[in-house]
């Protein structure tokens, strides 16, 4: 139950973060979601940084893994969005905004992960 709880609140308190970053960041004047897309990268360089950190040198607790990677991390990114949005600019026939979004979020997301872990091997 405590691990349970542990989730619930790191995911509260990603999420509220999202939707204020959503907030500020998306733009409506052009449609584009550059909230959710530094959501996605900041969440997937700091999952990067919360998990090298467990690899490296085992300090971190399960318990803090599943309240910052699972709840924090898993409530501020969001793939559901991203998928939305997607939809959106195939919907509105803006294929250059659609293959940049998403070649341009896999590609930056993975790259942060990775930049987040190899930063810890020099930590």
């Amino acid at each position: 139950m405590k691990q349970l709880l542990l989730v619930f609140l790191g995911g509260g308190i990603g999420s509220s973060l999202r939707y204020y970053v959503g907030k500020y960041l998306n733009s409506s004047e052009t449609g584009i979601p550059y909230g959710t897309f530094a959501a996605n990268i900041v969440g997937s360089f700091i999952i990067g940084i919360i998990l090298g950190l467990a690899l490296k040198n085992n300090s971190l607790s399960q318990n803090t893994i599943l309240f910052l990677a699972t709840g924090f991390c898993g409530g501020f990114t969001t793939f559901s969005t991203f998928a939305y949005e997607n939809h959106i600019f195939l919907k509105t026939g803006d294929f250059m905004s659609f293959a940049l979004y998403t070649c341009g979020s896999f590609v930056v997301g993975f790259a942060a992960v990775f930049l987040g872990m190899w930063l810890v091997k020099f930590l």
